[in-house]
């Protein structure tokens, strides 16, 4: 079953989606041993272009946030490790493939190697 949100007007039914914003770690791992001054002037241009995206998206995107550090669960076993997933959004628009569309071009991809993978989002 997937989650709707209806708004004010009847004929408009949304559908909301999560977007997991994807970097390989080795590609952190690698920007993390730049000297501290590069690091700094790329984060700040690649912020200015995310404020920008986030003000030109703001009203379909619900939250963003940043992950943390990964915690695997195996039947009985936790383990700290790594993945992927640097963020996340709650996106809402007309469907999956409308939710999509907005990504393209993406700062995110500023970094190399990132991804975007857009999920509807289902009812239990």
């Amino acid at each position: 079953m997937i989650s709707y949100i209806y708004y004010s007007s009847p004929f408009k039914i949304m559908q909301k989606c999560i977007a997991m914003y994807m970097a390989p770690a080795e590609t952190m791992a690698e920007w993390m041993q730049k000297p501290e001054a590069d690091r700094k002037e790329d984060e700040q241009k690649m912020k200015q272009e995310w404020d920008a995206w986030m003000s030109a998206h703001a009203t379909m995107i619900i939250e963003t946030c940043p992950t943390g550090k990964n915690m695997r669960v195996t039947g009985d076993t936790v383990a700290t490790t790594s993945n992927d997933v640097m963020m996340y959004s709650i996106v809402e628009a007309e469907s999956q493939e409308a939710a999509a569309e907005i990504f393209k071009n993406h700062p995110h991809f500023g970094i190399p190697g990132a991804t975007i993978d857009i999920m509807p989002i289902r009812s239990m």
